[in-house]
């Protein structure tokens, strides 16, 4: 899966141009994403230059990589992109309808999201008997397959 991430109003408070305090949990919780779904997260932001370059290092001093920042991928090129438009399955911003949920809750759609993709794949085998393979008390596992 592949998120975009907004950064002012969503990763730290909104005081465009600066950058603003770190929001609660944000930065844990996208690192714990990462690690716990391994999902490409792009950093999706209107910073351009040297105030796009403030946010990632923000971000990396944080210990948060971006697979990509404002594309799709690492190495796309600003004039690939007119108009910029980003190929993700889910968008974290602060403009959601509704606004941002609380990091916590983030978490938890996104892994519920996970099980429920999980369930769907694994559905058409409910209540199937798979292969059993023998259990060798000598040799283990392998020596059963390839004795």
């Amino acid at each position: 899966m592949i998120i975009a991430v907004d950064f002012d109003g969503t990763i730290v408070t909104h005081e465009y141009p600066n950058i603003g305090k770190e929001i609660p949990f944000a930065i844990a919780t996208l690192k714990k994403i990462q690690e716990d779904f391994h999902y490409r997260l792009i950093l999706w932001t209107v910073r351009e230059g040297e105030k796009l370059e403030e946010a990632v290092e923000f971000c990396r001093k944080r210990g948060l990589e971006f697979y990509a920042v404002n594309a799709n991928y690492p190495e796309e090129k600003p004039e690939h992109q007119e108009p910029r438009k980003i190929n993700a399955d889910l968008f974290i911003d602060n403009s959601n309808l509704g606004g941002l949920p609380d990091w916590g809750v983030i978490y938890q759609m996104i892994a519920s999201e996970q099980q429920h993709n999980l369930e769907a794949l694994f559905s058409p085998y409910a209540g199937k008997e798979f292969i059993k393979l023998p259990k060798n008390k000598k040799g283990g596992f392998f020596k059963s397959i390839f004795s």
